[in-house]
């Protein structure tokens, strides 16, 4: 074994066999990734009762802020992405995620920040919570109870969301992002009721029993989603900011669960360059020069290939203000389907389902999730136990 792979398991070729065996599926699962993500629709639930417990009102009493800032890394971070798209155009300030410690230069008593971490422990959360509180900023702090993170809200007077911490943080999208919507409408910049909640809680569910391991392969979405990706370089692409923040969130799942590079972003900036990634020698150039009569097998170990994920928003809100008309995504997305097809490049469509802007992300979250751990277990990845990172914290830490 070479140094610094300690800990570092799995094989390059794909076992897809597994993925009907629901017993073998168990036990490469030690952690339990698939069952802590089929509790999706269970952290909305408990999250926005935790919510309703804290004391979120104080931050109405200054009114309306110049600002909010949502300071996390990782999955914390995508809580702001999350919050941005869901509030739209039409919102009244700027909603600005924020990944780096402390906070922008500009903010001040006008404005709110927004603390996200699971652990309650990140740097980069702890940073900005305690800027805020010398700033004189209006400070709300997400994450686990009994944590740093909580002591720094107590010290600022300001109103801690305590979300137990049962499972890694990139299974956690729901129970942390809940939190911060919800206060986020105490400041009157979302409209999120209870409905919309109770549809993407019951949505969430839905998808994880069309998901379940015990769903054989040609009826699981995730799996067939699985199937596809396998062995490839993974484009995945939204057609809406709502689209793009789901692209996103499944390229951090892809890259820490399945450990698949992968290139994921927003389809109309996709437009003006990275399409031109379906021309190259992992797109059209390989699929041209392929022997149509090989077995499938033979260009192998080089034989890598694009797989393009789409997802697409459907257009569901037709009436909202959006940046660009959705006419033009749609045509956009139609595109990129012919451009992939006439190149050879297969191509996965994902589309939003669902009446409200949480939902419908909901739907585009949640079947990629689970597809990401499907993919980790065919290679004999551990989806829970990622070496690297531990081993990266250590010698940052030395």
């Amino acid at each position: 074994m070479m140094e610094g792979t300690a800990g570092v398991s799995g094989h390059r070729h794909a076992d897809e066999a597994l993925l009907d065996n629901a017993p073998l599926l168990a036990e490469r699962d030690p952690g339990g990734m698939l069952r802590h993500t089929a509790s999706a629709g269970a952290q909305v639930r408990e999250s926005a009762a935790l919510a309703a417990e804290a004391n979120l009102s104080v931050l109405a009493d200054d009114g309306r802020p110049r600002a909010v800032v949502i300071a996390g890394i990782g999955t914390a971070g995508r809580t702001g992405d999350v919050l941005a798209t869901v509030a739209g155009p039409r919102c009244p300030v700027p909603v600005i995620p924020h990944r780096s410690a402390g906070v922008p230069g500009w903010v001040g008593a006008a404005d709110v920040v927004i603390a996200v971490s699971a652990s309650g422990r990140s740097p980069e959360a702890l940073g900005a919570a305690e800027a805020a509180h010398r700033r004189g900023a209006r400070l709300v702090a997400v994450g686990a109870p009994d944590s740093q993170l909580q002591s720094v809200a107590e010290r600022a007077r300001a109103p801690f969301i305590p979300v137990p911490r049962r499972a890694p943080a990139r299974a956690s999208l729901w129970a942390l992002t809940v939190p911060v919507l919800l206060a986020a409408r105490t400041l009157g910049l979302v409209k999120v009721n209870e409905a919309d909640l109770a549809e993407t809680a019951a949505r969430l569910d839905a998808d994880a029993d069309r998901c379940r391991p015990t769903a054989e392969s040609f009826v699981n979405p995730a799996k067939s989603l699985a199937l596809g990706l396998s062995g490839s370089i993974p484009i995945v692409w939204g057609s809406s900011p709502l689209a793009t923040v789901a692209a996103r969130r499944f390229g951090d799942t892809l890259s820490a669960n399945a450990r698949y590079p992968v290139v994921a972003g927003a389809l109309g900036e996709a437009g003006r360059g990275r399409v031109g990634l379906l021309d190259g020698v992992f797109g059209g150039l390989a699929e041209g020069e392929r022997d149509i009569f090989a077995d499938p097998g033979d260009d192998e170990p080089d034989g890598t290939r694009l797989r393009l994920v789409l997802l697409r928003d459907g257009g569901l809100n037709a009436d909202d203000d959006t940046d660009e008309p959705l006419a033009v995504e749609e045509r956009r997305a139609d595109a990129v389907q012919t451009l992939a097809e006439r190149r050879g490049v297969r191509c996965d469509v994902v589309t939003a389902e669902g009446g409200s802007a949480l939902e419908r992300l909901a739907s585009l979250v949640a079947v990629p999730d689970f597809a990401s751990i499907y993919l980790a277990l065919v290679h004999g990845l551990d989806p829970m136990a990622v070496p690297a990172i531990t081993e990266m914290k250590e010698l940052a830490n030395q």
